[in-house]
């Protein structure tokens, strides 16, 4: 289809260094145009396979199927990525108008009858069609995605199928939107004295840093980043501070201007509309039928097993805090804005050291140097930086990934610092996947293009910048989703990388956090930022000691995330008040008055900013207990970096993605499915 001379050919023909878009000759106003023409070139495409006269075979249908709209893939992939990582009101204004126009398109897609017709033809004779395992699971992915996207309703319960999903896009914009306003708009400007008691150099240098982004040189900023607000409530001596920081890290997405109360209320209304207009029980019952889990009783069982016994944990830790806190002079109760600072406390006085002790020693620098390392001796490859080539802001790094044989396998971008325009947290999206299809444009396949972001607080000027512990597990976490992007060796795209069951997908990335506290990798890597010595074995050990420290806490405020959203996403009828129903959630089963949810639903982006985990955040405490049983598959040879163990990951689970159900590809890893004790006895808990 020929290109109007109102396209931007570089957003769709990525001609750049390392066949990456050639992100300075984008402007914003060029993406709605791009977007109009590639979603009209889709239409062309599915017509072509829908209408065509001969009968319908894997290669003429399936085939096609996988690589139709490659162009409107790559202007998503550049546009989605700015959204995420840099945005402003104009990009805002055509993310909100482009969200339901995309839902739309592919629900008329969905709902294309004579495409369904080919698709079901070749589902309904799949045994005779001699498909090999992933030709079988890709016929599976297309057929289902066709039949939750209605395609089996009659032509009112597509139409009112597609409305909902175009209404539900729409509010998963204005959800995250909202959350990102009331992100950017709160800082608590301190200055000098007693406001920053308590506070070590490294936070008051990344505060400062936080204050002249924000145009207050000489003042110090605490922003709602996750990277600076926690370290504040966990070193802040002023209890007031404390308590102002956390009413707003809390109270995002409840802000008169910015409220997510209707957004979230009419979202579950919708999602239950929809589930029952497929069949279904609930938005769960949906969600939860191509999962390892398969049921919401599956979920619950492992869920309120772990919370009884992490919140009676908690409880021993509370009375140790109260009593810590009594002896310094505080005799209160112990609240939400108190418990990281006490058990710092608690934790520097049981195990002699604290977190300003060893953020030192965690360069990002040094940390991303060891994520490549650690993956080079895993799996024969390494990374090469290109500082020569620029990609979507100056902050973002280019990296080739080579192997063994040194030809290029993947590109990686690392996008580490926080700014105001970057939505919050972390996360791994892949700007394009592994395959090996010939696409329309004559190629063979593609390479990878990986994007690591992340929200660490960005130094001053000439300073480093300095990762805590769970920060740098962060940065180890996101690579860990790269590695199953990258090392992806599939034919078919659809089924690439982390194109695995929702459930699954953490796997990999929890995975390679337990390399980073392996005393090799501290060893080598964890160098102080001052004085360049390794750090000592005596801290290394209290580290190690420590490791269990603060178990409780950080179980029970996700588990209650879990718990509250499939009880939200598995009630009868849905509650017109959201936040009175998490709050019911949790009264009933013992919420710690002085924890809080790691994301409270007003911003729990995990499930409202689209559906992706909606009834799936229970999948990183299922993927744990993948992980830590992974994990002692090295533990129990003595060598965390055998080679055998390591080849059987990389080719049973790294480089299959969702090409293999996820309980087979476990299997011929390790030979069996585990059971949840080691993940908990690596939580502390039994």
């Amino acid at each position: 289809m020929a290109r109007a001379a109102t396209i931007n050919e570089a957003l769709i023909d990525w001609n750049g260094a390392c066949g990456l878009p050639q992100f300075d000759r984008i402007a914003d106003s060029d993406f709605a145009p791009a977007f109009e023409w590639a979603m009209a070139d889709h239409n062309r495409e599915i017509a072509a396979i829908a209408e065509n006269d001969a009968a319908s075979d894997f290669a003429n249908t399936i085939d096609a199927l996988e690589i139709s709209g490659d162009a409107l893939s790559r202007v998503c992939s550049v546009f989605f990525t700015k959204a995420g990582t840099d945005t402003n009101p104009e990009i805002q204004a055509l993310e909100r108008d482009i969200a339901p126009k995309l839902s739309s398109h592919y629900s008329a897609i969905g709902a294309n009858a004579a495409l369904f017709a080919r698709v079901d033809a070749l589902w309904q004779k799949r045994d005779t069609l001699a498909l090999n395992e992933e030709q079988a699971r890709v016929l599976e992915r297309h057929w289902k995605g066709f039949i939750k996207a209605g395609a089996e309703l009659d032509d009112d319960g597509k139409a009112r199928l597609a409305a909902i999903n175009g209404r539900l896009a729409a509010l998963g914009t204005a959800f995250g939107q909202n959350v990102l306003a009331d992100e950017s708009a709160w800082a608590m400007f301190l200055t000098e004295g007693d406001d920053l008691a308590g506070l070590p150099d490294f936070l008051v240098d990344a505060m400062a840093g936080a204050a002249a982004e924000r145009g207050r040189e000489g003042a110090y900023a605490v922003t709602l980043s996750r990277s600076i607000v926690e370290p504040f409530l966990t070193l802040s001596a002023r209890r007031d501070l404390r308590e102002k920081a956390f009413r707003a890290w809390t109270a995002r997405g409840l802000s008169e201007a910015h409220d997510n109360r209707p957004v979230m209320r009419e979202t579950l209304e919708l999602r239950a509309e929809k589930a029952a207009l497929l069949g279904y029980a609930n938005f769960a019952a949906l969600k939860l039928d191509n999962t390892m889990a398969k049921t919401a009783a599956n979920v619950d069982a492992l869920l309120m097993d772990v919370w009884d016994k992490a919140v009676k944990a908690a409880g021993n830790d509370a009375s140790k805090l109260a009593t810590l806190a009594a002896e310094e002079g505080y005799n209160g109760d112990i609240e939400a804005w108190d418990w990281r600072y006490y058990a710092e406390k608690l934790k520097a006085q049981t195990f002699d050291f604290s977190e300003s002790e060893v953020k030192p020693y965690l360069q990002l620098e040094k940390m991303i140097e060891a994520s490549f390392s650690v993956a080079e001796r895993l799996f024969g490859i390494r990374a090469m930086a290109r500082p020569d080539i620029k990609a979507y802001h100056p902050d973002v790094r280019v990296y080739e990934i080579r192997n063994a044989e040194d030809a290029v396998i993947a590109i990686f971008l690392g996008d580490y610092f926080n700014r105001t325009s970057k939505r919050s947290g972390a996360w791994m999206n892949a700007l394009q996947s592994q395959h090996r299809l010939t696409l329309p444009n004559g190629a063979e396949g593609e390479i990878p293009i990986v994007i690591n972001v992340c929200n660490f607080a960005k130094p001053a000027a000439g300073k480093p910048a300095l990762l805590s512990l769970d920060d740098a597990r962060t940065l180890f976490h996101e690579f860990g989703h790269a590695l199953h992007g990258m090392l992806s060796n599939v034919t078919y795209p659809s089924v690439s990388g982390t194109g695995v069951d929702r459930d699954f997908v953490e796997l990999p990335s929890q995975l390679n956090e337990h390399w980073l506290t392996t005393r090799e990798v501290l060893k080598t890597y964890a160098l102080h930022a001052e004085t360049g010595e390794a750090m000592p074995d005596a801290l290394m050990d209290k580290v190690f000691a420590a490791a269990t420290f603060g178990q409780a806490f950080s179980t029970v405020e996700y588990t209650a995330c879990a718990i509250v959203d499939m009880r939200l996403h598995t009630t009868e009828t849905p509650p017109r008040d959201p936040v009175a129903f998490q709050d019911g959630v949790l009264n009933g089963i013992g919420m710690p008055k002085a924890i809080a949810m790691r994301h409270a639903i007003p911003h729990f982006l995990h499930i409202f900013s689209g559906d992706g985990y909606a009834a799936g955040y229970y999948s990183y405490m299922w993927s744990e207990v993948l992980d830590a049983d992974a994990f002692e598959a090295f533990s129990e040879t003595g060598d965390v970096f055998d080679p055998a163990v390591a080849g059987r990951l990389k080719s049973e689970i790294l480089t299959r993605g969702g090409s293999v159900a996820p309980e087979a590809a476990y299997q011929a890893f390790r030979g069996r499915m585990p059971g949840p004790e080691v993940m908990l006895k690596g939580r502390g808990l039994v």
